[in-house]
């Protein structure tokens, strides 16, 4: 192997947690996401010509999928009973406009540009645009409800329901601690929850919210942290929302409209 493979090589093994984050995101399913997700890897062992000079190795990553992904067909599960979660998922994700969730996804949630999107997705940088307005518009405008905050930082706490707030969203309010998202959730049962790895306690907010999960009907979970390649190993089940700290305002509106449009989440064991 050359240099240049063996450098494209750890460039891949180096973004594969976010592809695998992405894929998760886009089919509503660990499992499935991550079956996509190997065989992208293998088609690159058959052929590397997706890779050229003018293509950064996590586009060329993300537009290998994309080309396994279509030729799929895209796959949405219209069968099985809506009562199930993931077949929730799908059944919505039948009624948007072709490539919006994939677009709105390249770019909230992995920080793709607009012409970089378009690469991935086989669109000129205009389609791609206006991909990214339809779904923001199809998104926000589909759903809102009571968005329960667990975030022990004061400022980011005022920050993350303000953005929410602005959406339409009620916020339910904010828990620091464990033992107050608990107590805060049965007072006030959330449609989302938005939560953040580390309390004020050194307490986990994925136990607060499997806690809550498990004291309630499933919500959509949004987890934040400053770690995400911690939380996709693989070796448990996984968020499909995932904000990276430091966030941005857009990250948090796509993946709160994307949670409650979807209203599809599998709890994290700790």
């Amino acid at each position: 192997m050359t240099e240049s493979n063996a450098d494209v090589t750890t460039r891949i093994a180096q973004e594969l947690p976010y592809l695998r984050r992405y894929a998760r995101a886009l089919t509503g399913s660990q499992t499935t996401g991550d079956n996509y997700a190997a065989a992208t890897l293998e088609a690159l062992l058959e052929n590397q010509e997706v890779f050229t000079d003018a293509r950064a190795p996590k586009v060329a990553l993300f537009r290998a999928f994309h080309d396994i992904w279509v030729s799929s067909g895209a796959p949405v599960d219209e069968g099985g009973s809506l009562d199930s979660a993931e077949s929730r998922a799908q059944w919505r994700l039948s009624s948007l406009t072709r490539n919006t969730r994939e677009a709105l996804l390249l770019h909230s949630l992995e920080g793709f540009r607009t012409e970089q999107i378009a690469d991935i997705i086989d669109v000129s940088p205009e389609e791609a645009a206006e991909l990214l307005s339809i779904a923001r518009r199809e998104m926000t405008d589909a759903v809102q409800g009571r968005i329960m905050v667990i975030e022990d930082e004061a400022i980011i706490a005022m920050d993350i329901s303000s953005i929410v707030e602005s959406m339409g969203h009620e916020v339910t309010g904010v828990a620091r601690t464990r033992d107050q998202a608990v107590k805060l959730a049965k007072q006030t049962p959330p449609d989302m929850i938005l939560a953040d790895i580390q309390l004020a306690d050194k307490s986990s907010g994925i136990d607060a919210v499997n806690d809550i999960l498990g004291q309630m009907d499933e919500v959509p979970v949004v987890f934040i942290t400053a770690f995400p390649e911690r939380l996709l190993t693989g070796e448990r089940p996984e968020p499909a929302f995932l904000i990276t700290k430091p966030y941005t305002e857009d990250q948090v509106q796509s993946a709160v409209s994307q949670a409650m449009f979807f209203s599809s989440t599998e709890t994290l064991q700790a």
